[in-house]
C-alpha cells in the first residue's frame, strides 16, 4: 500500500525501509508489539477474579502437537516484548507510565 501511495512498484527495487522513512510510518513489528503490550496492560488492570485474568493461567494438557519445535505461548511473547523494551510487569499499575513506555512513535 505504501509503495502504491509513493508511485513505486517492486520492479523499482526500492527497499521497504526507505519507503517507510519517506512516508513516516513505523515498522509493523513495532506496532504489533505496542498493541500486544497495550492489551496486556489492560488485562493486568483487571481484578484477579475477572474472567480474562483467570484465563491467563489456563494450561492445556495432553495436546498432541505437530511437527517442529514447541509453539510459542502468549506469555512468552509478552515477556520477550517487555524485555526488549526494558519494562516490567509492575509498571502496569501506573497506566500513564505504561502507555508512555510502550508507545512506538511514528518517525515523522
Amino acid at each position: 500500500m505504501l509503495r502504491w501511495m509513493c508511485g513505486h512498484t517492486r520492479l523499482d527495487k526500492i527497499r521497504n525501509e526507505f519507503i517507510r522513512d519517506k512516508t513516516g510510518v513505523a515498522p509493523i513489528t513495532e506496532k504489533m508489539r505496542e498493541a500486544r503490550l497495550r492489551w496486556f496492560g489492560h488485562v493486568q488492570m483487571r481484578l484477579l477474579e475477572a474472567l480474562v485474568r483467570r484465563c491467563e493461567s489456563l494450561v492445556t494438557r495432553h495436546v498432541k502437537r505437530g511437527r517442529g519445535g514447541p509453539t510459542k505461548t502468549w506469555n512468552e511473547t509478552i515477556r520477550k516484548d517487555m524485555m526488549y523494551l526494558g519494562i516490567s510487569e509492575i509498571m502496569t499499575k501506573d497506566m500513564a507510565q505504561w502507555r508512555q513506555r510502550i508507545h512506538i512513535a511514528d518517525p515523522t
